[in-house]
């Protein structure tokens, strides 16, 4: 047996190799598509925190790289940057410290290496922070590049207490811009959206008129509306967003599409007019290059995450089309099958001409890209056959798309393609562009196999569901991690990930499974969960448990659970259903307790919905919905737990309460289990450097200590 420091050892380095690996962030096509300019992340172990760079390639007419970036360039104090419609001019939104180490934004233009505008945002008081995240944030050209529009939290009326000391009172509105203060109204509570969007409570729109460099908040919105995703019409004299309601109350919005929103245009002089429906949620409005406007939608309600429609509005029509309706199982197309559309949004520049528009969305246990005729509707798959795995399509121009392919084994990679003629497009020959890095050949050599099951004796409507199996070379049985996603409505794909990689490298083969309720597999799939969860998400992941014994050189006696979230939620059932099966156990912010976490969380109507109600706060507190909830949660179980239990938890989760966590370890060492609780100022994801590499890391040693004994 090796020895427990040897072993932390090896476990160290194993995370110190994987985390040097970059991944794409994004990429650009300019110049035609003869050059990219691609944004990189990497890990930066020392700083404790992410390196953002930026790395050009020139290719020729066959996509040949024939010159690129001697280094990478360190543009981590970028929020934001876009170029503009004539590539004249680069526009970007940086944050950094001054020299009392107090924060500042400042808006550059660049024109080749000319600072031809630098703007502080900060000092201007106009707005709050600037919005980049993947939910509100943006930045965008005006078609004659005159102007920039982005996305900022609306700036905050003064106040003070009812009882203060000053001097004489003086006058106030007189022209500069200042009102007096509100009295009493500093500790008003101001509700945000939630996980990894604190401090966002209410946005508003900025044009900034760059000749003159005056910025502006535009007027003419709802006082309940929270705009982003903005950007210029062709016009150029008015914007398109969404706008999501803030009352009756803001809830969770990141990884939740189903909230009520429309999209709206917004003309620079405050006219407004609402473009979608009504009972719908919105996201991703793109101008065709005829100025049809395209977006996706899907009811506002249910679940968090499920199957959308892609529709359109044609120039100067109120008519609202569907062009790709939601897909309850399958549906045949040109070169395939197709489950529908499950992507968070459309790439910033997707269309190839006013009738081919390109996305990418998951399917069943891979990211597939598609060219979606808008004419005749037809859909063909045009994503890389060359490298199995997952294609995502980042940027489009003329005919020339970047798209960042990878698999489990092999981190992300830029692909470029010329686009064939319509009715052609399944013949798209992908080459790559970026050169591949050092990856550890155990990685490259692993097993990577999908697996599609089915409850053949079921009754329920929806019987199959599918997991993806990851395992290194060996000649003796491997321990098992069996690893459910969180969500629920959500999935694994075949795409390269530090955290599976990081265990393979460890001898540890892995089981992802897609439970039914999962996305990428259809409409059908996402529906059936709820009023199931507890039962039905967990007996999907002991029979892929069972297949993957009899199926794979796996040891009976060595099998793992990890997860998060919802996958916490179902690891932390495993071991409480089924006690005798599972050994040992680490479990990331999970959900033990569907009736506590309703009162707290930012997701309140997961809580609901998930357990089979119908969300809503009005009226007196059922009791039956709070015991049907309290009965679908693991901490019913909590008294059969045999395994070892790892916790890891975030102090700042706002999605899953870290108490939901802490009341199921006490309740553990109660009993006699095992137990370690892992505490993160962090939020619920566990992303930031340093929490993810503590996490893995303690995970991985766990587990070795416990299948030792």
């Amino acid at each position: 047996m090796i020895k427990m420091s040897t072993q932390i050892d090896n476990i160290v380095n194993a995370y110190k190799t994987l985390a040097k690996i970059p991944s794409v962030l994004s990429g650009k096509l300019i110049k035609g598509g003869t050059k990219i300019t691609s944004r990189w992340s990497v890990r930066n172990l020392d700083k404790g925190k992410n390196t953002k760079f930026l790395y050009n390639y020139v290719l020729n007419d066959s996509f040949n790289v024939i010159a690129e970036s001697e280094f990478g360039i360190d543009i981590s104090t970028e929020l934001l940057s876009a170029v503009s419609p004539q590539e004249t001019f680069k526009a970007v939104i940086r944050e950094e410290k001054d020299s009392k180490d107090a924060k500042k934004q400042y808006l550059e233009v660049w024109r080749k290496n000319q600072l031809i505008h630098s703007i502080d945002l900060t000092a201007l008081d106009i707005h709050g922070d600037v919005y980049a995240d993947s939910e509100f944030g943006g930045l965008d050209w005006s078609p004659d590049e005159s102007a920039v529009v982005y996305v900022a939290e609306k700036k905050l009326t003064k106040s003070e207490p009812y009882i203060k000391r000053k001097g004489e009172d003086k006058p106030k509105n007189n022209g500069s811009g200042e009102t007096a203060p509100k009295k009493g109204e500093e500790f008003v509570y101001r509700q945000d959206w939630g996980e990894q969007l604190v401090g966002k409570h209410l946005s508003v729109i900025v044009v900034c008129r760059l000749q003159t460099e005056t910025c502006s908040v535009l007027e003419g919105l709802p006082a309940s509306w929270c705009p982003g995703q903005v950007r210029f019409a062709p016009d150029g004299q008015s914007v398109v967003g969404v706008a999501w309601e803030t009352e009756p109350r803001r809830l969770g919005l990141i990884f939740c599409t189903n909230r009520p929103s429309f999209i709206f245009s917004l003309t620079l002089d405050g006219h407004m007019r609402k473009l979608s429906g009504e009972g719908f949620a919105v996201r991703s409005p793109r101008f065709s290059p005829e100025g049809d406007l395209v977006w996706l939608q899907r009811v506002a309600d249910g679940p968090h995450h499920a199957c959308h429609t892609l529709v359109m509005q044609k120039k100067g029509q109120t008519e609202v089309t569907t062009v790709v309706d939601i897909v309850d199982t399958e549906a045949q197309i040109a070169n395939g099958s197709f489950h529908g559309l499950y992507n968070l949004a459309l790439p910033g520049r997707c269309f190839a001409d006013g009738n081919r528009l390109l996305l990418s969305t998951p399917q069943q246990t891979e990211v597939r890209s598609y060219v979606v005729h808008l004419d005749s509707k037809q859909i063909v798959d045009i994503s890389n056959k060359t490298v199995p795995g997952s294609t995502t399509v980042l940027d489009i121009t003329s005919d020339v798309v970047l798209a960042v392919c990878s698999n489990m084994n092999t981190p992300g990679q830029l692909y470029a393609c010329r686009l064939p003629a319509a009715g052609k497009e399944a013949e798209v020959k992908w080459v790559c562009v970026s050169e591949m890095g050092d990856v550890p050949p155990s990685l490259a050599t692993s097993t990577v196999q999908y697996l599609e099951l089915k409850h053949e004796n079921s009754e329920n409507c929806v019987k199959s569901f599918t997991a993806l199996y990851f395992a290194p070379k060996s000649e003796t049985k491997l321990p098992l991690i069996v690893w459910p996603h969180g969500g629920p409505h959500s999935g694994f794909v075949n795409a390269f990930a530090i955290e599976a990689a990081f265990f393979n490298m460890l001898g540890f083969a892995v089981l992802q499974i897609n439970y039914r309720g999962s996305t990428g597999a259809g409409q059908a799939s996402v529906r059936f969960l709820p009023t199931r969860v507890g039962s039905a998400d967990v007996v999907d992941c002991k029979y892929a448990t069972d297949v993957a014994l009899k199926q794979f050189p796996v040891d009976e006696n060595k099998l793992c659970l990890v997860g998060g979230s919802h996958g916490g939620f179902l690891v932390t059932h495993l071991s409480g259903q089924y006690p005798d099966t599972y050994k040992v156990v680490a479990s990331r912010n999970p959900v033990t307790d569907v009736a506590t976490m309703f009162n707290s969380t930012d997701i309140a109507d997961w809580c609901a919905v998930e357990a089979g109600f119908e969300f809503t706060e009005k009226g007196p507190i059922s009791e039956d919905q709070l015991l049907a909830m309290r009965r679908c949660s693991p901490i019913a179980h909590v008294h059969k737990v045999k395994a070892p239990t790892a916790m890891m938890l975030g102090s700042g989760d706002k999605r899953v309460p870290h108490y939901q966590g802490l009341d199921y370890a006490r309740r553990l060492k109660a009993n006699g289990v095992p137990t370690r609780i892992y505490m993160y100022d962090d939020n619920h994801s566990l992303s930031s450097p340093a929490a993810e590499m503590d996490n893995l890391i303690n995970t991985a040693t766990w587990f070795f200590e416990h299948l030792s004994r």
